[in-house]
């Protein structure tokens, strides 16, 4: 179902691709970066270092949307799980995750629009 793929897989990589950019291009600790997401630093550690959520790779327009909402989580540290709900949403039925899910789920028809729907 794609609502677990999203609880399971895309919210898990929605926090790593997070994680990675308050890191890699803002200069955060990996404290400041639990704070904002609500995660202990274990996890951001192990966002950083792939060992978590490394199953959905994001195409280049999806990294853009996850880059400009992380800029709003900055800016807005208070409703940063707003925002991550809202990239949720808008992430959702994307080539992405509708690539994951076909190839987890060989039951689906090759014209499955269940993710998208």
């Amino acid at each position: 179902m794609p609502q677990e793929l999203e609880v399971w897989y895309l919210l898990p990589a929605l926090r790593r691709e997070l994680a990675k950019e308050f890191v890699n291009h803002n200069k955060l600790s990996q404290k400041e970066v639990s704070d904002i997401l609500g995660l202990t630093e274990s996890a951001i550690s192990q966002y950083l270092k792939d060992k978590r959520a490394n199953e959905i790779k994001f195409n280049s327009q999806e990294l853009k949307i996850i880059k400009e909402t992380a800029s709003k989580m900055l800016k807005d540290r208070k409703n940063s799980s707003n925002y991550l709900y809202n990239l949720s949403v808008k992430l959702r039925g994307t080539e992405s995750l509708c690539n994951f899910h076909k190839k987890h789920d060989i039951n689906l028809p090759s014209n499955c629009k269940m993710c998208r729907a």
